[in-house]
């Protein structure tokens, strides 16, 4: 590449002037683009980090809130399946 500079995998870096070259670093961004939208693993990864890491930090500054927030979702689970087990049984 022409540039210094770091380029996201993402897009075409500026200075190049060669057709063939930037319709090549077109088409890599192009397909880079489409796989980082098409991997659908990686991005549920992603967004479970980050949502744990928001829980965590909630813990942290509200201990009590958030242990009577898993205490309810508990409750809730168990009620569900509870209610399921019922059904299915009559």
């Amino acid at each position: 590449m022409s540039s210094d500079l770091p380029v996201p995998r993402t897009a075409v870096a500026l200075g190049i002037t060669d057709p063939v070259e930037l319709a090549r670093a077109e088409l890599k961004a192009t397909l880079a683009a489409i796989e980082v939208k098409a991997n659908v693993p990686r991005r549920v990864a992603v967004v479970t980090d980050r949502r744990v890491a928001e829980a965590r930090r909630f813990a942290d500054r509200n201990p009590a809130t958030a242990t009577a927030a898993v205490a309810g979702l508990a409750a809730a689970i168990g009620l569900t399946v509870w209610g399921l087990v019922r059904l299915y049984t009559r």
